[in-house]
């Protein structure tokens, strides 16, 4: 996570995974060795990023073997909002405005969004 240098500053960071080369969002079935974060990596974005969400390219942010850890500390340290089942394709690393439009779901802790990239 280090190596990603995510300066100060950056509220919203999105990740373009092996998700998206292996074309897991466009599968019928569910797969469970996909590309997601891990108890220490969520740890890492809170102690040293801003990041206030974070979205990743599959139907978890969580990695299959680590998912009730992963998402306590994204959810519960700082409430960073998660958006999973993102498509990325054709999305090329940068700068973006990211614009989340989610329906409105009384009494739910969750919901399907349509999410825009802007530049």
């Amino acid at each position: 996570m280090k190596s990603l240098n995510i300066p100060r500053g950056v509220h919203r960071v999105l990740f373009k995974t092996l998700n998206t080369d292996r074309r897991l969002m466009h599968r019928r079935e569910f797969t469970s060795d996909f590309t997601g974060f891990k108890k220490d990596g969520a740890q890492w974005l809170v102690d040293n990023t801003d990041i206030k969400l974070v979205g990743i390219d599959y139907l978890s942010i969580s990695a299959y073997v680590d998912a009730a850890p992963t998402h306590h500390i994204l959810l519960k340290s700082r409430e960073i909002v998660i958006v999973e089942g993102l498509n990325l394709d054709g999305i090329k690393p940068g700068k973006y405005t990211v614009h989340c439009l989610p329906l409105r779901m009384v009494g739910a802790d969750g919901c399907p969004a349509r999410c825009i990239l802007t530049a």
